[in-house]
């Protein structure tokens, strides 16, 4: 495995190669990242990894500064997962200058739920991520593939929406979420939590799987039904000391609230939630 630092490098090293297939990360690692390396192996003749922790997309109030950084640890488990080439690069070679254009995604799906929580992080999303694809992408003569988990929902929707709009020759993956025996749906940021909250993390799960289980009871009458159903179930999960962002039910093709239609057409639906435990902001979601 060849690990490079530069542009530059990174272009001379994919050069050889016709049909890439990239899974970019922010680091420290876990087996859901490296389940998408393994994902990417068959689809082109070279696999690639980034390790970037993106300042674009992060708030001041976020764990910028404190985000895990744990480069060798992560070359080593990613060289034993089949990738061929890590980009690390520092920030000053990703962003020279000053960042100031910048991929806005429409407010449709980059201002609700996520966005809506953490205003502009789809922008520092997409920014970063189209350059990330001109950088991995610019020497390919052949088949692009991305790779994206499904864990973070909204996000890898959000690039496929930007890969259609710009007409990327990029096919986006997205690889299932992985989870711990548990049930914890793994994060980077699982690592935050005290012995203690990681034993109740498992509870946003439960709570999604229980709001799914009443959404899809609830047939036709979804719809009028929605708000109290998602009130309940965050109102449940407060009581356990969380302070949850969002527990909802939505349409997989847009994120947008479910119609009658969708309530009765089988795989149509998605619930997604977010919430505080400590400090500790934790997402997920189930397909339904």
């Amino acid at each position: 495995m060849k690990l490079v630092h530069t542009i530059e490098d990174l272009r001379a090293a994919m050069r050889p190669y016709n049909s890439p297939a990239f899974v970019p990360t922010m680091g420290n690692l876990h087996e859901g990242h490296l389940n998408l390396v393994r994902s990417a192996k068959p689809l082109g003749d070279v696999v690639v990894s980034s390790i970037f922790v993106n300042r674009l997309q992060f708030a001041p109030n976020e764990d910028f500064d404190s985000y895990p950084r744990t480069l060798q640890v992560d070359c080593d488990r990613l060289e034993e997962a089949g990738c061929d080439i890590v980009f690390a690069p520092l920030e000053k070679e990703l962003y020279p200058v000053p960042q100031v254009f910048k991929v806005h995604p429409p407010g449709d799906i980059g201002d609700i739920l996520e966005g809506h929580f953490r205003p502009g992080f789809f922008i520092g999303v997409c920014t970063v991520v189209m350059k990330l694809f001109q950088c991995v992408f610019s020497e390919a003569k052949g088949d692009r593939f991305a790779l994206f988990g499904k864990k973070d929902y909204q996000q890898q929707l959000v690039i496929k929406r930007m890969v259609q709009q710009y007409a990327m020759p990029i096919t986006v993956i997205a690889g299932e979420t992985q989870r711990a025996p548990d049930g914890l749906a793994l994060s980077s940021r699982n690592s935050y939590l005290s012995e203690a909250n990681r034993a109740e993390a498992v509870q946003l799960s439960l709570a999604l799987r229980s709001l799914a289980r009443d959404a899809l009871s609830t047939g036709e009458s979804l719809p009028t039904k929605l708000q109290a159903l998602e009130s309940r179930a965050m109102h449940a999960l407060a009581t356990r000391g969380w302070q949850p962002d969002y527990l909802t039910v939505r349409r997989r093709s847009d994120l947008q609230a479910p119609l009658v239609a969708d309530a009765i057409t089988p795989g149509a639906l998605v619930v997604l939630g977010a919430a505080r435990l400590g400090s500790t902001r934790l997402i997920d979601n189930f397909e339904v």
